[in-house]
Formats: structure tokens, sequence, C-alpha cells
């Protein structure tokens, strides 16, 4: 056993229980209180204080730490008990502190923690009082352990790496001496099962934690983290050099290699065999029983590995048309059965069988035909037929997203573990204008005036007017939803509000999407129209009938976003006319999913093994990898392509661990994604990469494993490449008639939920989960980490013109006499020419820009921990980041309704901050060569300008420019500018944030 110990001294405290039974008036006396100290399996209590609502104890007590490294996951808790008999006693309250907040003792002070509430205490209904602890963890060796109580530990499957505390530090009590304060006298200890310890010296890997409170599980369950002054790595309690999580160069053989047959559809990936058996269907097949019936099915055997479909009850001539595919590997036996059972109550009857030779079976290469099945006699004495096809092939082969694969034939839900394309479904931005009403049918009732307002809407959706009381009432609000096709029917209905919790529906309307009219642009105007409304509950005959006025519209010239703008994938608009004339492709987008190496086993203890599978989505197009169950390094090598109509856009491929393969509805786990901007590739050249999976977790960032892929970029045309830089990044509604950020937003959510909805109709689904996790749906959620990542990034871009500043300063003060004097005769000769002040300078960024071309990127960026906060976060923020409902003492709605108010306004905050730092690094993309295309474009037009402001004069070149700033809006156009446009297009490294 470790000498680690924990020292609890209890101070005192101060008690204002609320009773119905008190001594005095105020609240205080007639409390015997006592501390009861709960600890990693052991128990002490202390001394009772008689008759006192303020006791002071000073008792000291030292906890045995069983596991050094599990320390931070271990709580301390202290009750406080009221004795009120000799036999009875009820709790006060009590305080939670955390294993991540124990300090040693030079950093150690005694602290007032407001005690909560027991939950399982009856006796009060509120508790007023503190409680003073000093809490610090020692391992000096002549401190005396007290006898204590071992209680069942409950183990955590969650494990948190300590915080190292020097030994110099930790071992100041022995120096002191301080005498031992008397124990009470416990229970004789029981004795304690040996428990297996992990090998933890005395305190190796300990290190020194922040000086900050410990937090307590009251009023505040994480104290508020300072920031006025830069926390260094060693005082974070983290290793200074954290593992390697940058991408790795891989040298597969893809395609076969060169004496392969040069299959185009599947160049990016490894070739894997498999041997494909095609159940068709049977005729006229021999009945077993005596009843005449056959319930007929097959089995596939090969080796140890068994195949059946489905059966068919009293069918001779059955259609199963199932196909089966067994990998290379997992071929055990030079000869193939196929098996035509009878299925039975007690015991399956057999009906024939063909055997296949494996060297007798064809191989088939893609893009050859498939192989063409055949009819074979299953039993030569009774009959019967079987039509089969039986052939070796790659996954190049049509057959393999159907097949049903060998490592998954137990399979509940074989359909959950097939490779397959979906598509998501086309959406479009509804505008609702709803300007009036008339002739409302109100309830008679003449003590009360109406309270009308219009009720929207559309599936899940659904928004309202405010209230207007009036018989003829005027809104004029509009609103705009999402849809989705096929469309649904958009309810419209007319509410009065009778009272607080009672509504009254005065008339409702379905309108069908084939009588709203489409607007690709702004110039054209929709008309109104008036829509009548019907009255289920109308008693009477009504001459006029009730009447809403209301301007509906789809716009097809807005790009309805389901993700970030910063890693889209799609910019095109949501009218299909649009897409040829305005944006034509621009190249094609290959992608090989090779494999994962290294996966980790979830600690969950609801799983031993890993079923993982790959989504990658890019534009309207999600693919999904085959499932292969059962495998720590799975293999898939798939290859998918894209057309590319955007060089500012991100493929996305995630990882997932496939929970749906036994049945049930349990979540999908989400191991990990990528993000790979294409404007970061190179043209035609070959990227052939590993990618770290990492998952930010309560307990720090996690590699799951290594994915490997195999992506190549082919530009089609340059020229439109090119050219592409300086159109709008959106659609020309998008700044004709702009959307509000926060409205953007929330129609982001919207479009997620209806493509998770769509989506999750298909066989097999892809789940909703999936779909958030590809999309980032919570991206935009506040967390301490990602504002503090986001203003890092901010300093570092500012770090530029600060260190430029500090740069000036040298030359000032003569620091370098020979920059000095060099910079006094530029000086002079700008003063002198000021005319070659901006021919040189542009000379000077194009001489940069070439400079920079050496230490270009070589991969494409990845997610970047450090950029991220991720490997040198305190695990104080990252439970703050996960664990966003406060735990307090006081009521749970107020608790909630102001964080959840902070928490607005600080993702508000960190969304500005990380956006002035995406434009920062938008800048210095302009020479760092990450997308190679924009810096060739930039350096060309800094050596033209250079030409240009040599010929043109100072005087000319101000003149034009001011007169162009300046210029009358009939000249302007209502899109950005080219500049603009390219400037937009720049990569940041928002795509590289975890």
């Amino acid at each position: 056993m470790s000498n680690l110990k924990l020292c609890v001294e209890v101070i005192s405290a101060r008690l204002k229980p609320r009773e119905e039974r008190t001594h005095h008036g105020d609240g205080y006396g007639g409390v015997n209180a006592s501390v009861e100290i709960r600890f990693d399996g052991q128990i002490v209590k202390t001394s009772t204080k008689i008759d006192d609502a303020s006791p002071v104890w000073n008792e000291k007590f030292f906890f045995n730490i069983s596991d050094t490294e599990d320390l931070s996951n271990l709580i301390l808790e202290a009750y406080v008990y009221n004795k009120t008999s000799s036999i009875t006693k009820s709790c006060l309250g009590k305080i939670r502190i955390f294993g991540t907040a124990f300090v040693p003792y030079s950093e150690a002070v005694g602290m007032h923690y407001p005690l909560e509430k027991e939950k399982r205490s009856v006796f009060f209904s509120a508790v007023r009082g503190e409680l003073a602890l000093k809490v610090y963890v020692t391992d000096s060796p002549s401190l005396k352990v007290p006898n204590i109580n071992p209680t069942k530990k409950v183990t955590s499957h969650t494990r948190h790496k300590f915080h190292n505390i020097p030994t110099t530090e930790i071992s100041k009590p022995s120096q002191q001496r301080d005498p031992e304060p008397p124990q009470p006298q416990p229970r004789p200890p029981q004795p304690r099962p040996p428990q297996p310890r992990p090998r933890s010296p005395q305190l190796e890997p300990l290190q020194t934690l922040l000086p900050q409170p410990p937090p307590v599980m009251g009023a505040s369950r994480f104290p508020a983290a300072r920031y006025d002054s830069p926390l260094p790595q060693a005082a974070m309690g983290f290793d200074p050099t954290p593992p390697d999580y940058s991408i790795k160069e891989t040298n597969p053989i893809l395609g076969g290699g060169r004496q392969a047959r040069n299959t185009r559809a599947h160049d990016l990936v490894e070739p894997m065999e498999f041997l494909y058996v095609r159940v068709v269907k049977a005729r006229n097949l021999p009945t077993m029983d005596p009843t005449g019936s056959l319930d007929p099915y097959v089995e596939v055997k090969l080796g140890n590995f068994t195949a059946k479909t489905k059966h068919f009850e009293k069918n001779k001539n059955p259609i199963w048309n199932e196909v089966f595919a067994f990998s290379k590997s997992d071929q055990q036996s030079n000869f193939l059965e196929v098996i035509v059972m009878d299925k039975d109550v007690i015991k399956d009857d057999f009906v024939g069988s063909i055997r296949f030779d494996l060297d007798e079976v064809p191989t088939r290469v893609a893009p050859d035909s498939p192989l063409a099945p055949e009819w074979y006699v299953v039993n030569v004495e009774r009959g019967g037929e079987i039509m089969l096809a039986v052939w070796f092939g790659t996954q190049a082969d049509e057959a393999f997203s159907d097949a049903t694969y060998s490592d998954a034939l137990t399979a509940l839900n074989k359909s959950s573990v097939r490779s397959k394309i979906y598509h998501s479904p086309r959406l479009w931005y509804l505008r609702v204008n709803v300007i009036e009403a008339q002739d409302l049918v109100i309830v008679p009732d003449r003590t009360r005036a109406p309270n009308p307002y219009v009720k929207i809407k559309l599936g899940n959706q659904m928004v309202r007017t405010k209230s207007n009381q009036l018989l003829n009432p005027r809104w004029n609000e509009e609103f705009t939803l999402v849809a989705a096709e096929p469309f649904e029917d958009l309810e419209i209905s007319i509410e009065d509000r009778v009272a607080v919790n009672r509504e009254e529906t005065l008339g409702s309307a379905k309108i069908p999407f084939d009588m709203i009219e489409r607007r690709v642009n702004d110039n054209r105007i929709v008309p109104n129209r008036w829509f009548s409304l019907k009255f289920e509950n109308q008693r009477r005959a009504r001459v006029a009938t009730t009447r809403i006025l209301l301007n509906v519209c789809l716009e097809g010239g807005y790009h309805v976003l389901d993700e970030s703008t910063y890693y889209s994938s799609d910019f095109r608009p949501s009218m299909k006319e649009l897409w040829t004339r305005q944006q034509p492709s621009l190249g094609v987008l290959e992608l090989g999913i090779l494999g994962v190496e290294g996966l980790n086993v979830s600690h969950d203890g609801k799983k031993e093994t890993v079923d993982a599978y790959c989504v990658a989505k890019y534009g309207t197009k999600w693919v999904r990898t085959r499932t292969v169950t059962n495998c720590f390094n799975p293999q898939f090598n798939e290859q998918y392509t894209w057309e590319v109509y955007e060089p500012a856009t991100v493929i996305t491929i995630g990882v997932f661990d496939n929970n749906q393969i036994n049945g049930g509805n349990n979540r999908d786990g989400k191991i990990g994604k990528v993000r790979v901007r294409i404007s970061t590739l190179e043209s035609g050249r070959l990227y052939t990469n590993s990618y770290p999976l990492l998952v930010l977790r309560p307990s720090g960032v996690k590699n799951m494993g290594e994915l490997h892929l195999a992506i190549r970029f082919t530009c089609t045309s340059m020229f439109q490449m090119l050219v592409q830089y300086w159109k709008p990044l959106l659609p020309k509604m998008h700044y004709v008639r702009p959307l509000k950020v926060v409205h953007q937003e929330i129609l982001r959510q919207h479009a997620v939920s209806l493509v998770a909805a769509r989506l999750s109709r298909t066989e097999p689904p892809l789940r909703k989960e999936v779909i958030e996790y590809i999309t980032g749906s919570d991206s935009h959620f506040w967390s301490v980490r990602k504002s503090r990542a986001n203003f890092f990034r901010l300093t570092s871009v500012l770090s530029g013109l600060l260190g430029t500043g500090e740069s000036f300063q040298d030359i000032c003060t003569w620091k370098k006499p020979v920059a000095s004097a060099a910079v006094h005769v530029l000086y002079l000769a700008f003063v002198c020419l000021p005319e070659m002040i901006l021919p040189i300078t542009s000379l000077l960024l194009f001489m940069l820009g070439v400079w920079n071309y050496r230490l270009r990127p070589r991969q494409p960026p990845h997610m970047d921990t450090r950029l991220s906060f991720a490997d040198n976060v305190h695990p104080e923020e990252l439970n703050e980041e996960f664990d966003t409902f406060p735990y307090s003492s006081q009521d749970p709605g107020t608790v909630k309704m102001r964080y959840e108010r902070l928490r607005g306004i600080a993702s508000r905050a960190q969304t500005v901050v990380g956006d002035i730092a995406g434009q920062g690094e938008r800048v210095q993309a302009l020479l760092s060569w990450r997308d190679p295309r924009a810096t060739s474009i930039f350096m060309v037009l800094c050596l033209v300008s250079s030409v240009v402001l040599y010929v043109v004069p100072f005087k000319v070149f101000v003149l034009l420019g001011g007169l162009y700033i300046m210029r009358h809006p009939r000249f302007r156009r209502k899109t950005p500018p080219g500049l603009v446009n390219f400037f937009k297009r720049l990569p940041a490294k928002t795509d590289s944030m975890l």
C-alpha cells in the first residue's frame, strides 16, 4: 500500500437548521452536532458537541489512499448530524469534495463550505449553515492513521490521472510535528478484503495542483476559474510532452499494385477478395414431411462458417435473392456446400445439397458484367432445383453492398452491417408573412375582448404571432421555416387565448405545397393570397367565412445550411435550375477508406468489442461503409467519389461503433471524426495518411485509433477553379436579404433535425446521433475550453502586430546597429521617392511568399489538440463542459435559468472571438501556402500590382482608388466585390478545431 494519506481537519461549523421546535427564536441552540467523514470506503466520526449551534472540533483524521492513480476519481463526503436522542439522529446537511481538488499541505487552507440538503433526509425542508474543513494530501511516515470502518468500495470505470505533487511540498507536516488531537473511539476494525493494487510509488507521478479552493457539491459544484494570468503548463497538472496527435503519411499498396488490372473505380484502396454466393430462388422442391408441407431455407457452409437465408412457410417455389460474402481469410475449406433444409419444430429436415470445388469457381473482375446464375439439381432422387451464382470478386463488385458478410452471420439485424449510399432531402426555406384576418368567429362572451393569434406548424416546427385584440386583427409578421422534399402540408390556425392555459381554435387550414409559389431571387414579387379557414365547432351557418391573408413562398435562391459555414460541404442554392448555370462542376473528389488501427474498447461495461463502420458526408451525399464486427483493426477498403462545385468546402469522415447489430435501440458510439478541406488539396496528388481519431471526454482528450484514408482531388478546369475564388461564397439571396445570425443558427438546428428524421427512415437507417455528430450540431455550445482556445487564437494572430512594434522599438533604441542603419536609409529613400513605397511593399510580399513556399504544409490540416486546448485543459473545466447543469442546493429552475442565460451570452462572445481569429488566420493564409491556388493568385497579384504601381503615378492611383471607394450606389452591386469573395475563401484554422 502507498504511504500517501489524505488528511481532513474538521475545524468548526455554523448551523441554522429550520425546525418546528427550536429552543430559541433565532433558530440557534438545541443542536447536538457531530461530523461523519467518508472517503474511499472508510468512515470516521468526530465527537458530539452538546447544545451548540457553532461547534468547534479542531479534530484531524487521516485516510489511506488505496490507489493514487484513481485519487482524482474519488469523492470526500462529510455529513453533519444532530443527535436527537440516545439512539436517533437526523442529518443537517452534507458537503462533497472531488479528488481533483486535493492539494498538498503547503497550499491547504481552511475553507467554509455551505451545506446542502441530504436527499434522504425528510426532517428539514431547508438547511442553512456551513462547515469549515482543511483538506490536504501528505506522505509523512510519522502520522498515525486511526482505525476506520471499512465499507463497500464502488470502483469507477472512468480512470482519471491524478495531478502530481512533489515530495518536498507534501512532506512538510512531518517537519512541524503537530501534536495529534484525541481521536474518537471507533468500532473494532473489520478485515478488509485484499484488492489488487497497481504499482504506484510513494509520490512518483504526482504533480502540483492549482492553488484553488476545492470544489464542493454545494452552492457551486465547480469553482470559478481565475484567468487573470496565464497558467503555465506544469501548473495544469499535465504532461508537458503530450502524445503526438499529428497525421502520418502511409504508403499502402493501392489498387493491387502495378501488376493488377487497372480498375479506375477502386484504385485508391487495397483489393480484398471475397467468395460471393447469390441464392436467387428454387422451384419444384420435394416435400419431406408426411403432411406434404415444405418450409424451405438454404444453408451456405464454408468451413466453420454457416450462412442461412430466411425461410418461407409452405412454399415449394421460394424466392430469396440473398447474397453472402466470405472473405479470403475466412476460407478454411476447399469446398463450398449449399444445403436446402426444411424448417421443422423439433428438427429441420434435409432436402438436398450442392457441393462446389473452390478451385473451379470463376473469378469476376469489375467492371465485367455480373455472373449469370444457374439452375442446379438439389435432390437427384426426388428432384427440385435451385438457382445459384458463385464467384470470386472484390469490394468493387456490385453485390458487395447487398451482401451479408462472413463476420456478421450471427447478427440479428443483418441490414445494419451493409454499406449504403444516402442522399439528404432537398431543403428549402419557407417564408410565411401573416398579414391580417377577417370575420373571426368568437365564442359568445360579452365580458371579454378577443385575444387571437396565428399558429403556424410545419412538421415539428411551430411558430406563433403576437396577440391582437380585434375582430379583424392585423399582425404583419414574417417567419422563416425549413421544409424538406417531399413536402408536408403547412398548417395554419387562429387561436383565441381564453385563459392562461386555455386556448380555443377559431379556424384552421392546411395549405398543400402545390399551391405555394417558388421564388429564385428577390426581383420577383409574390402576391398575397386569402385562405379560407374551417371552424370545426361551428354551430350555426354564417354568411361570411373566416379568412386570413398570407404571403407564402418557397425561397429557392438560398442555401439551407445544415452544417456550420466554417466546415460546410455545400453552398449550392435549393433550386436545381441554378446549379449548372451558376456553379459548374470544378472537379472530382475521390475518397478511399482503408481501415482503422488500434481501436479502443469502450469502458462503460456494456460492450467488450468494437463493431466499427465509417460514415462520410460531402454535399448531399452520405456514404456508409460495411460494419466489421468484433475487430479492433477493421479493414474497409471502400472507395467513393463526389463532384466538387466549391473549393472552400470540407468533407467529414466519422467512425462509429454499431450498437444495432443485436437489435435494441441503443445509440451508436462515437469513435472520432476527420475533416479535410478541399482547397488544401493539390490537384492530382494522392494523399495517403493515417489520422488520429480524437475524442474529448470528461477525463481529457483520448486517441481512439488511427483512421487510414486515401484522398485524391482531380481538377477538371483550372480556369473555372481560379474564377470561383472571386465569386460570392453563398448564393445571392444571402446578401440581398440576409438572415440574422441567431435566426440562421436556429434554422440550422431545424435542418439537421429534418435530415436526421428523413435518413432514419432508410434501411439501414442513418441514425440521429450520427447525423448530429457529422454535421457538428453542438459546435455553437459554450465551454470555458473553447473560449480560452479562441482567445489565444486571437492573441496569436495579433502577436504579429505586437512583434512589429517591438522590432520598431529595438530599431529606435539601436539594439541592432546594422538593422537600425538600414531602416534609416530606407526611410530616407522613401521620403525622397514616395512613389516607390507601394511597389516595393508588393515586391516584398511576393518575395515573402516565395520564401514561405519551402515551409508550406505537406499534408492537409487535422484536429489540433494544442490549438483546441484539449491537451492541457483543467479537469474542472472539462466537468463544466460536459455537465451543463450545475449542482446546487438552490432552486434547480432558477439555477438552470441563470446558467443557460450565461451560456447563451458566452456562446455569442465565443463565436465573435472565433470569427475575429478566423479573419486574421485568413490573412496569414495568403502567404502560408495552406491553399496553394489562393497563394499563387495572391503572389501574381502582388507581382502585377508592383509593376502597375510603378508605371501609374501615385497621385493617379490614390485618385482612382478614392473615387472607386466613394462611388455612387448606382454603380455598386448587391453582391460583395471579388476581393472580398477571394478573402472569404481563404482557409482558416476553424476546421482544425476539435
